[in-house]
């Protein structure tokens, strides 16, 4: 790991840690998180992670450039990577169907797993959540399996459910809110990701594990969720 300083606003830098997404990469960036939090203390504005960056926002009434990169660097020093048991866990339900996941049943052909093998490789595998945006309360989650990848729509939907769960490339995602969007939706949950009484409003944070839990229609329902089968809104 060689780490680069870039500037990106008056009052911005970007720590670039890494060149490639790697889920190795998140205790790493964990680490620089909370040494930067912990240099910057009150100069402090804003700090972003994502997949391979860490964005820094700082004070420029308490700050200018030279001392952030100062900070910036001393945050660096012997820097290790966080232990793994201090991320939390999301076992989220979701109701893999095509009726609510339109391409579910595409995937599952392309794939040649079936739809019964793309749920369980989907729903195997623990995600990290590498970052936040978009929406309020979307998280992007990695590596999904090779197999499973697959390109954004060629033209994005202007309306997507919210619950919605989709792959894009090697990522996948829950779309919290209604929304448009262009990932491959093969499946719906009804949890909710944003909600202002939660710390953050979001249900989840950079460095949190995500492991999703196959349900039934019946369970679904019962659990809150909208059952209402997906439909193309037209222009």
């Amino acid at each position: 790991m060689t780490p680069r300083i870039e500037v990106v606003g008056i009052d911005s830098l970007v720590l670039r840690l890494f060149d490639q997404i790697d889920e190795d990469n998140m205790p790493w960036m964990l680490a620089a998180t909370q040494r930067v939090r912990d240099a910057f203390g009150a100069a402090l504005i804003d700090l972003v992670p994502s997949y391979t960056t860490l964005l820094v926002q700082y004070d420029l009434a308490q700050l200018d450039d030279h001392q952030a990169r100062q900070y910036v660097r001393q945050a660096l020093d012997g820097l290790e990577p966080a232990a793994a048991t201090s991320a939390r866990q999301h076992d989220i339900p979701v109701w893999y169907d095509p009726s609510v996941g339109p391409e579910l049943q595409a995937l599952g052909e392309r794939s040649g797993l079936g739809v019964a093998g793309v749920i369980e490789r989907h729903s195997t595998h623990i995600y990290q959540v590498f970052a936040l945006g978009f929406a309020p309360g979307f998280a992007f989650l990695g590596l999904v399996d090779e197999r499973l990848a697959s390109p954004r729509l060629a033209t994005p939907r202007k309306q997507v459910p919210a619950g919605s769960l989709g792959i894009a490339d090697r990522q996948t995602a829950i779309y919290p809110l209604v929304s448009p969007g262009g990932w491959n939706l093969i499946g719906r949950s009804p949890v909710r990701l944003f909600d202002r009484e939660l710390d953050g409003f979001s249900l989840w944070q950079p460095g949190d594990r995500v492991r999703f839990v196959p349900i039934e229609r019946a369970e679904f329902i019962r659990l809150g969720g909208d059952d209402t089968p997906f439909q193309e809104v037209s222009a």
